[in-house]
């Protein structure tokens, strides 16, 4: 023991140490109460009164049980859960209140006499478990009420399953951690007081299933952050379960609107305002999820500092860059093929309404590809959120998931439809490729003659129901993948893995560039500039689509503080 000592002493001479401070009081403290810390002490028995004194043994030694009130409120005959606060000793007495243990012959002061009583709102918590972590910090519950857990927790020592023998010293509560050594603990949304992680205004949440903290000092000598996973707390059954509530909202949003269109014809206002609404979705969804997630993973300190700062504005580019080839190239390739029908003296009725019906669905396939690459991205990285915001980040998702769902299928509901402006529009060979969609009259040959018949032609270039059912299904099924995707890793994830928050971040970002070009150029310009149904609208159809459109930026970027 004494050669402890001596390696103690030596430790706590070293400059900077906190190990070294806390056993140099702990070798101070050891030479003030001589034996009463040779051992430690766990419980003491035996308790008899002299005078108003109480004292009581551990062993052979006999200690004082500084306690006021003792005269008056009866006496315990034995204390347990002793432990210690820095150098003092206290024990819990039978009715859960604390005492301090004190040398037999140490006179009591009024200042340690007696211990208050703890805050109303952690009087009955006696120990707290399900531990789990909240980036470097520890959280535990007690009931549904979750506890901040002033303690530290490394990358190589385990995270205690709970602590116990909880009590309070003044209006601070106390448990035990398996070493018998006192953390303090706080309700949640309070812990500056407790000193830990958070206390400097930090506030810490999901995104992409990565720990993302916002506010708070860095000059305060914080070590670097771990990039090691971190295992969570994952209900399993109940990750399972939502999956299927999942399902069934995204299948809402993305059906409802082709269903509509049975009943409802596309000229009616309520459907312009529901494409207005999409269209206000997407783009907050490239700008202010996708790009900023992209971002977020981009600057992420386990990835280290990118040797070019505008990596993520860059993949969005290529991501517009891809769109735009994509569709010019099908343009091309429909203008190129009706020209040569026209050329081959093939009835023109054929091809220009299939060259309509197959460039809107270019356009839809786009839409759909950026949607479905951030959808199955979201699957992955929502349960593989720890369970402490699970439910609140799947609450989000619920709506982002609707509201996307409403975007999407809005527009596969409209595709070739009439009143839709056409998504051809040259002059090639001395023949339109096709007319417009509005007009009941045939298509225009060389000669210029018109045929009433073809009018009919025209408006079959929509898509089929059957395609729009699979495009929307394809949607609907998407995040549930990428979630079954995510319980399956649900154990290996590791959203710090640079590779992981690479990939995620390239995605996010390619993903952004997509949804940006169909959203500002085939959505919002072709609707209100290029001659679509917004172009020449009626006053109050203008401000009720301005109004709709707004609401679904609005709406949809409210969303991303969470998700």
């Amino acid at each position: 023991m004494r050669a402890g000592y001596f390696s103690l002493f030596f430790a706590s001479q070293l400059p900077g140490s906190a190990l070294g401070a806390s056993t140099l009081l702990r070798r101070q403290a050891a030479e003030l109460t001589a034996t009463a810390t040779e051992a430690r002490v766990t419980a003491v028995s035996d308790c008899s009164l002299s005078g108003t004194i109480q004292y009581c043994s551990a062993g052979t030694t006999s200690f004082q049980v500084s306690n006021a009130d003792a005269a008056t409120t009866g006496l315990a005959s034995s204390y347990t859960g002793c432990h210690n606060h820095g150098t003092q000793t206290w024990c819990i007495a039978p009715d859960g209140e604390e005492v301090q243990l004190l040398p037999g012959n140490h006179v009591a002061t009024a200042t340690s006499a007696s211990v208050t009583s703890p805050p109303a709102s952690s009087t009955s918590v006696t120990a707290v478990s399900e531990c789990h972590m909240h980036g470097s910090s520890v959280y535990c519950l007690a009931g549904e009420t979750e506890y901040f857990v002033d303690t530290t927790v490394t990358a190589t020592s385990e995270l205690p399953p709970m602590f116990t023998g909880c009590h309070s010293h003044g209006s601070e509560t106390y448990c035990l951690d398996p070493t018998g050594e006192d953390v303090q603990i706080t309700l949640e949304g309070e812990e500056e007081s407790a000193g830990g992680e958070e206390p400097s205004g930090k506030h810490c949440h999901f995104h992409a299933g990565v720990e993302h903290c916002v506010g708070g000092d860095s000059s305060e000598g914080e070590s670097s952050p771990s990039c090691e996973r971190v295992d969570r707390d994952y209900n399993i059954p109940l990750r399972i379960g939502l999956l299927f509530v999942i399902l069934a909202t995204s299948a809402i949003g993305v059906f409802g609107p082709i269903l509509v269109t049975v009943f409802v014809p596309p000229q009616n206002i309520g459907f312009a305002i529901l494409k207005q609404f999409g269209t206000g979705v997407v783009i907050s969804t490239a700008f202010v999820h996708l790009q900023t997630h992209s971002t977020l993973m981009f600057e992420n300190d386990c990835v280290g500092e990118l040797a070019f700062e505008g990596t993520a504005a860059a993949i969005m580019m290529a991501g517009i860059f891809v769109s735009f080839l994509v569709e010019y190239a099908g343009n091309r390739l429909l203008a190129w093929h009706a020209a040569k029908k026209v050329a081959e003296s093939v009835e023109e009725s054929s091809s220009a309404p299939a060259a309509a019906r197959t460039a809107q669905t270019v356009h839809i396939m786009v839409l759909e590809a950026g949607i479905i690459f951030h959808s199955l991205i979201i699957g992955v990285t929502l349960v593989v959120a720890g369970d402490s915001f699970f439910l609140t980040l799947f609450a989000v998702i619920i709506f982002h998931q609707m509201f996307e769902g409403i975007a999407l299928g809005s527009r596969i509901a409209a595709a070739g439809l009439p009143g839709e402006s056409p998504s051809l529009t040259h002059i090639h060979g001395g023949a339109t490729a096709h007319p417009n969609p509005s007009s009941t009259a045939g298509p225009v040959d060389s000669r210029g003659n018109t045929d009433t018949k073809e009018g009919s032609a025209a408006t079959a270039g929509a898509l089929s129901m059957r395609k729009k059912l699979l495009l929307a299904t394809a949607f609907a099924l998407v995040t549930p993948i990428g979630m079954a995707i995510g319980i399956g890793v649900i154990k290996q994830f590791n959203g710090n893995d640079p590779a992981t928050a690479i990939a995620i971040g390239t995605l996010d970002a390619f993903s952004a560039g997509i949804l940006v070009w169909v959203g500002v150029v085939e959505m919002l310009a072709q609707d209100w500039m290029l001659g679509g149904d917004m172009s020449n609208a009626s006053p109050v159809r203008t401000a009720l689509g301005l109004a709709a459109l707004v609401a679904g930026m609005a709406l949809m970027s409210f969303l991303g503080k969470w998700a």
